[in-house]
């Protein structure tokens, strides 16, 4: 008697009736771990397999998505938190007034977002990431575009849209045709294959979809490395000038510079820039009383020293393309002349620049007199174009200089100037100075109209107010990878409108010899998760072989017409 090998119902051979079988040993695996006979363990993975299935999960298209979602994440706080690169100025009016988040926003870096490190460790990840999804799938890509249609299944009826009838033409006829009209609707036919049956002709189109799907993932590389080139190569700066006066392109000029981390500045295009008028205009009443409409400045420069002098009109949005550089006019705001007499008679008379603090363009300012004897003089305070007031605390009523007055608060003693320690010009340190004050805690405030003098106390001088000039806010730009960034978008878009709207499709026609007729059938397979249009398509394929026209607009995937129906079982 032969014993039989069964299953219990744990799933352990047994041998004969009721009588088990002795465990087998089980090796333990490599490297040690547990054994896979206890539920929920695992081999540990070894280092080289830890390392694969990293990039496995790295390089797969969800790991694209969602770091290209993370990185679209991580742009938002460069749009809401200023940034040196754009307004050195406005990140330091942002830190005045948040001391508390300041220190933190410093350790994220969120005022120099693009340029941190967590920032650019997405941005290589996402790199790496599009990388390796393209590179397999391009070779996947070629291999299926060297590779022949497939043969016609057996049962074309099976197919989502199918057609068939008969004709009097011969086969061969058919077949030839069949292939001139596939070829003419952009179609790859496949050659006959020697040894196989052949009665079918079998067509492919749309490999452009996935060409196009594969362009756009390559423009977004194009476009990361287009960005990153220009942030490593070159520079943003931006400087503020007075009307009336120039700028040259030093180092030396600017008010903030954020050079690439590559840029050299012995790169830096010889070009001067003088500003001789700037006019702006703001809507004098209605809802949006006080926005500007329009503000222009009229310069003119030389791309060198020797060069021409050119006349240019600078407009918000239209840059001044000069020698690589693009020079943009991106502020404005006042500059009230102030003239200081110190107690010995030195007299001090120049423009000094206000920064808008609010959209009327109530601006504060620093004045630092630090040759002034016998003490040292500051001021800092506000300018307002339009003085108002609500009976204690001033403001500006409109952005236009209707009734422009300045309102300060003087200082004396020492500026802190003298140990060499560099120091902002719109900061005023008042830790060594004395406040001008009428009593104890009750500070002078000098409110100048135009034209106006008030003479300090102590015999201390005086300061008087002139009159004011315009300043422009220039922001000069060097972006060597600009152009490589919108060829890749220009490109990135062409794709991406190729892999919507071409269509991955299939189609076959099988001719088979029915007496002295012949029996034709077409059928079409849609690659595309929405087969739109496909009925039409292989009704349209069949009445250009010879099957009579229908007045429908799609035919019915599963059915012929009664002609058909007749002649086929």
């Amino acid at each position: 008697m032969t014993d039989t090998t069964e299953l219990t119902a744990t799933g352990s051979p047994t041998t004969g009736p009721g009588a088990t079988a002795p465990a087998e040993p089980v090796a333990a695996p490599r490297g040690g771990g547990a054994q896979p006979g206890r539920p929920g363990d695992a081999p540990p993975l070894s280092p080289r397999e830890l390392l694969r299935w990293s990039w496995r999960q790295l390089t797969s298209m969800r790991t694209a998505l969602l770091l290209l979602l993370l990185l679209a994440l991580a742009a938002v706080p460069g749009s809401v938190v200023p940034q040196r690169d754009v307004d050195a100025i406005e990140v330091t009016q942002w830190q005045d007034a948040h001391p508390g988040l300041t220190p933190l926003y410093e350790r994220l870096g969120l005022f120099s977002v693009y340029d941190s490190a967590w920032f650019s460790a997405v941005y290589l990840l996402l790199m790496v990431s599009l990388a390796g999804c393209i590179v397999p799938r391009t070779a996947v890509y070629w291999r299926a575009l060297r590779a022949a249609p497939p043969p016609a299944p057996k049962n074309l009826r099976q197919l989502p849209a199918h057609a068939s009838f008969e004709t009097a033409a011969p086969p061969d006829v058919v077949r030839a045709q069949a292939r001139t009209v596939l070829r003419r609707r952009r179609y790859r036919v496949a050659a006959d294959r020697p040894g196989e049956p052949q009665d079918a002709v079998a067509a492919e189109r749309g490999h452009l979809r996935e060409a196009g799907n594969l362009l756009f993932h390559v423009s977004v590389i194009v476009v990361l490395v287009g960005f990153a080139y220009g942030q490593l190569l070159g520079f943003k700066g931006g400087t503020i000038v007075l009307t009336g006066r120039g700028f040259s392109n030093t180092l030396s000029q600017y008010d903030d510079f954020n050079p690439g981390s590559l840029f050299d500045p012995a790169g830096l295009a010889p070009v001067s820039i003088d500003v001789e008028d700037f006019r702006v205009r703001f809507l004098p009443s209605g809802p949006q009383a006080g926005q500007p409409v329009e503000f222009t400045a009229d310069v003119t420069y030389r791309e060198e020293p020797g060069a021409p002098e050119r006349e240019h009109r600078l407009e918000v949005n239209h840059p001044l393309q000069l020698d690589g550089v693009s020079v943009f006019l991106v502020g404005h705001g006042y500059a009230p002349v102030l003239t200081v007499t110190d107690g010995d008679g030195n007299v001090t008379k120049e423009p000094v620049v206000f920064l808008p603090q609010d959209s009327t363009f109530a601006s504060f300012g620093v004045v630092k007199l630090p040759d002034a004897s016998p003490r040292q003089l500051g001021f800092e305070g506000m300018f307002y174009p339009t003085f108002a007031s609500t009976g204690r605390d001033p403001y500006s009523a409109f952005p236009d200089a209707l009734r422009p007055v300045v309102s300060l608060f003087g200082y004396s003693g020492d500026l802190g100037m003298d140990d060499g320690a560099p120091q902002s010009v719109y900061q005023l340190d008042t830790a060594g100075l004395d406040r001008f004050e009428r009593a104890p805690g009750n500070p002078v405030r000098f409110d100048l109209e135009l034209g106006e003098t008030m003479q300090l106390p102590d015999g201390q001088g005086s300061i008087s107010f002139d009159g004011y000039q315009r300043w422009v806010k220039l922001q000069v730009s060097d972006t060597p990878g600009k152009g490589l960034a919108l060829g890749g978008i220009v490109v990135g878009l062409l794709g991406l409108m190729g892999s919507l709207f071409v269509r991955r499709r299939r189609t076959w026609v099988r001719v088979t010899p029915r007496g002295d007729r012949t029996l034709v059938e077409v059928a079409g397979l849609d690659r595309s998760t929405v087969a739109e249009g496909l009925e039409d398509e292989v009704r349209r394929l069949a009445e250009a072989l010879g099957a009579p026209p229908t007045d429908h607009r799609s035919t019915d995937s599963r059915s012929t017409d009664s002609s058909t129906r007749s002649a086929t079982p």
